[in-house]
Parts: C-alpha cells; sequence; structure tokens
C-alpha cells in the first residue's frame, strides 16, 4: 500500500503544546519517575559493565548525531557513582560526536547488552581527554586510543524491554542473512556513480577492518 501522502501535511491531528501531549498520554507511573536517579547506583554499575555496546548522541551547531562504539564487555569503565569514560577507538574518521562534544557537552547514552530486553540510558555532559596515562590504560592490541570520552553524569535510568521483546531484536530468527541487504560497496558506488568500484571496496573490507580494527 502507498504511503499516505497527507500524514506529511500539517493538519488539526498533529501534537503542537504539551497539555495536548499529556491529555493522549497522562501522567507517568510511579516506577517510571522513581527509577531515575543522580548517581551510578550498584545495580545499574552491574548493567554498565556487562554491555559491550552504546549509543552516543550528541548535538551541536551542525544538527544531531547518534553514534556507536562497541567493545569487549567492562570496556566502559565506572570511575565513581557520576563518572564513566569510553575509549574512542577507530572508526570512519569522520568525528561527527567528538565535533559536536567540543562545541557543545550534552550528551546521551544508551546501553545494550546481548540477550537482555532492559537497556541503561545515562544523560549529562562530557570532556574528550588525551591523557597518555589514560588512553594507554585502554590500549587494545597493543594500540591506545586516540582519546577518551569522559562523561558526567545527570541522570541514568533503564529503559523496560517493551521495545526489544516487540522487535524480538535477541531472538534468533530475527538474524536478517547479511546477502538480503546492499553491501557497503554497492551503496558508494551507486551513491558516486561509479565514482568508487563497489566489487573491490567490499572484496577488500576483510583485510581492512582486520588491520584497522584498533
Amino acid at each position: 500500500m502507498a504511503p499516505d501522502a497527507s500524514a506529511t501535511q500539517p493538519n488539526d491531528n498533529l501534537i503542537t503544546t504539551l497539555d495536548a501531549l499529556d491529555e493522549i498520554y497522562g501522567e507517568s507511573p510511579e516506577g517510571a519517575l522513581k527509577k531515575e536517579i543522580d548517581n551510578i547506583s550498584e545495580q545499574y554499575r552491574a548493567f554498565i559493565e556487562a554491555a559491550p555496546f552504546v549509543i552516543i548522541a550528541t548535538a551541536g551547531p551542525e544538527g544531531l548525531d547518534c553514534s556507536p562504539r562497541g567493545d569487549p564487555a567492562g570496556f566502559i569503565r565506572v570511575i565513581d557513582d557520576h563518572t564513566v569514560v569510553i575509549p574512542d577507538r577507530r572508526g570512519n574518521n569522520r568525528v561527527d560526536s567528538l565535533r559536536n562534544i567540543v562545541r557543545d557537552p550534552r550528551v546521551s547514552l544508551l546501553f545494550l547488552i546481548p540477550g537482555i530486553g532492559e537497556t541503561i540510558r545515562i544523560n549529562g555532559t562530557a570532556r574528550i581527554s588525551v591523557d597518555p596515562d589514560l588512553c594507554a590504560s585502554f590500549a587494545m592490541q597493543g594500540k591506545n586510543p586516540a582519546s577518551v570520552i569522559i562523561v558526567k553524569l545527570g541522570s541514568i535510568y533503564y529503559q523496560c524491554p517493551k521495545a526489544l521483546v516487540r522487535s524480538k531484536l535477541w531472538h534468533p530468527d530475527s538474524i536478517v542473512p547479511r546477502d538480503q541487504l546492499p553491501t557497503t560497496g554497492s551503496i558508494l558506488e551507486a551513491i558516486t556513480k561509479g565514482e568508487i568500484d563497489g566489487g573491490d571496496y567490499d572484496r577488500a573490507y576483510p583485510q581492512r577492518i582486520k588491520d584497522t580494527i584498533y
């Protein structure tokens, strides 16, 4: 079925005030409010240290950015009840998140743990450090991260598992075979109108990721 074009047009069905929003959703349940605290409790720390994956949301003059970070569980280091440190490993070198943090320190983190429905969320502010000893403490395969992101906690809370239950994210039957979607090489070839050879890009990628994973 073709999408309804009217859904993207301004109309009386749009929510434009907080009062209108409250009329639809009502009050938040007590537990949804009390789960948010301003320190990393022992229970929340357990989740953070078990997470091999975190998504970092940042904001800057050009707009918003949402970027993944991943490593073996425990790579997100809890320094104290109000601070976590995340190594900035090699990526595509766009450094969108870091550019944003330099100009606007506000960040939001979403931690995911394979097989676990609950996610953990942190809102706070971030700084970027290149302290040699701190970077060296995060070395992997003999290589230090170029920098580390130090996040000062504003608030932390868990998100209930409804979204992951509905999406069946961790269910084995939800795994999508890689060959059912375009390769990164084919995407680049299409975007650049053949300037980049997609086949060559894809064939070189396995070795490239071995060489640049850390």
